[in-house]
This record gives C-alpha cells, structure tokens and sequence, in this order.
C-alpha cells in the first residue's frame, strides 16, 4: 500500500481553518472538509479520519490529497460545478426589459403578475430583481428647486455649516405648526417581551399647537417656544425671544421662504437691529434648515407615540422634550459640501 501523506499545518494555516470553521457563513460542505483536514493533520489514517468525521474513506482520502495539492484552495468546489442555470442571460435580459415596463391596468409589476407574462417562475424573476437591484414596489419622491438664486444660497448655507463666523451665532429657525393634541381612546399597552407596545388606532382630537425652535449650530442646544397661530406676529415674538437669549454679537439666522418671514413688520424689525442677519434656504429645498432634522427626532421621540388629553399637556411635553435635549445636546455635523448638493440639484 502507498505510504499516507501527512498533513503540516503552520499555525496561521490552522487558524484559517478553524476562524472558517466556526464561522457562520460558511458553507457546510466546505465545513465538512476541513474537519477532514484538521484531522488528518494530527497523524490518522484515513481510515480513523472516516470514522471520526463520519464520511467515507475514498472520501477522507480525497480531501486530503486535495489539500497538499492546492491548499484551502482544493477544498473547494470546482469550477462547472453544482446546478447550470436554466435561463440565460438573454432571458434575463428580457425579464429586466418587462420590469421596466408598467403594466396594463397596473402602476407597477409584482414577481407573480410579472412571471404570468413571460416564462421564468416568480422565484426566478425575484432573483433577477434582486440581482439587479430592481425593486417595483417602492417609490421616492423627488423635487428640483427652480430657485434663480440655487447655488448662490447653497454656497451661503454650506459655507455657515462647515466654516461658521467667528465671534457670531448661527441659529437654524423654523416654525412646526399644527402639532395635534391626540388622546387615545383607550390607555396604551406597554411594551413586553416579545410583544411592542400597543395603541389603538382612533383617537380624539383636543386642538393644536405651534413650535418655534432655534437650533444653535455650534452646540445643538435648542431655544423653543409655544404659540397658538403661527403669523408674523408669532414670529415677531419668538426673535424678539431670540434677541433677549443672544444679546450681543452677530446672529446669523437660517430660514425657509415662507411669507411669514418675509412680512414687512418683520423686515422693519430687522432693519433696526443690523446684527440680525438673515439666510434664506433655496425653494423647495427646507431640508438644508437643520432644524428640520431635530424636529424629526422630536416627532419621532417625543411626540407620536403618546397620548394627549389636552393641548396644555401636548407643550408641556414640548417643552420637557426641550430641557432634556439641552441636557445632553450634541452638534450635528454637516457632511456634503456645497459641490456634491449642486451636481444632484441641478439637472
């Protein structure tokens, strides 16, 4: 009989082989023969290893010459190998071709309605999407800013976010109108393990309310205030709130277009106080207020999923919402530059 061939393995080689081992990823058939390795290498003879890893001996003998030959290279499958592909790529080609077709009589296509049409099944036209990162069942909404001023304003707002004025504060203000005071008709459920929290799906209506936030750039540290309407007057008030807050110093204030904003009482306020400069965001484009992006999270966290049996306790909320922010407020950090907005916004 032919002499058994050792197997050696380097400590970097075992290592390999066992990190892939026990990974989770890892195929079992590959898992299987590396066991083979592993043990082959601590001096069995094919025939124990067969027993051991409970496989055949042909088999036993197989992956082990496949390893002094070719390494962790041998133990996998060769090329050609496993199922052939019942479509080809003209096939495919043509499934991609309908998807991007609407339907008769439909806005978009499932895989079902989709594989009644042409000959792949709908686990085969689900993998043709998936492959080519088709998904007929989402949309997104898009809007181009007509503004004439674009970039001039995507410059301004960029260059305050990424090199703010020394010596000045730059506060992102906006107004969240129409807070709902929502009560549920019947108390929450709270949550438990394997079970989220509950909520019924009506509710009574007790009026609303009006935020006014300012979002200091620098700090993330949020100055707001509760009104009933939201007109020039209101705003009037809260930037006579921001003056009393930021007495000294320039003002750097980013605003949407709404005409509240613009309102001539407003603007003969602001004349009189030429440290109050204003930056306006482009049409269509609030988003660049980060302001937006707090009143998310205040939406999100302190405000959808409670109850509220009256509008008087909906801002106290608001207002608690605020101070425990403040306690532990962080800086967003803004990360596209005033380039990469522009090359999406204009077409």
């Amino acid at each position: 009989m032919p002499a058994i061939r050792r197997i050696e393995l380097s400590k970097a080689q075992r290592k390999e082989l066992m990190r892939l081992q026990s990974a989770g990823t890892t195929e079992q058939r590959l898992v299987g023969r590396i066991e083979i390795v592993l043990a082959a290498a601590e001096d069995l003879k094919n025939e124990e290893v067969a027993e051991l890893c409970q496989c055949s001996v042909p088999t036993a003998r197989l992956w082990r010459n496949r390893w002094l030959e070719a390494g962790l290279e041998g133990l996998k499958d060769a090329p050609g190998r496993g199922r052939k592909a019942k479509y080809t790529a003209e096939d495919e080609a043509k499934v991609i071709a309908a998807t991007l077709q609407s339907p008769t009589g439909a806005t978009h296509w499932s895989a079902r309605r989709l594989a009644r049409k042409v000959e792949p099944s709908k686990s085969t036209v689900h993998r043709i999407w998936q492959r080519n990162r088709l998904q007929p069942h989402r949309q997104k909404t898009f809007k181009y800013s007509s503004d004439p001023l674009l970039e001039e304003k995507v410059i301004d707002l960029v260059g305050l976010y990424l090199n703010p004025p020394e010596n000045a504060v730059v506060l992102a203000v906006d107004e969240k109108s129409q807070i709902q005071a929502l009560e549920r008709t019947q108390p929450l459920l709270p949550l438990r393990p394997g079970q989220p929290e509950r909520r019924t799906h009506d509710y009574r209506r007790h009026g609303t309310t009006t935020l006014f936030a300012a979002l200091e750039v620098a700090t993330g540290q949020v100055l707001g205030t509760c009104k009933k309407r939201h007109r020039h007057q209101e705003f009037l008030d809260f930037l006579r709130l921001i003056e009393k807050s930021y007495p000294e110093g320039e003002v750097h204030v980013i605003l949407d277009n709404y005409s509240t904003h613009k309102h001539a009482a407003v603007r003969r306020w602001l004349a009189r106080r030429p440290r109050f400069l204003l930056h306006f965001t482009p049409t269509s484009a609030s988003w660049m207020n980060l302001v937006e992006l707090w009143f998310s999270i205040l939406t999100r966290q302190g405000v959808r999923r409670e109850s509220f049996s009256s509008v008087g306790l909906l801002i106290q909320r608001l207002h608690a919402f605020i101070r425990s922010w403040n306690e532990e407020a962080r800086p967003f950090k803004w990360v596209k530059t005033a380039e990469e907005i522009l090359a999406k916004a204009v077409r």
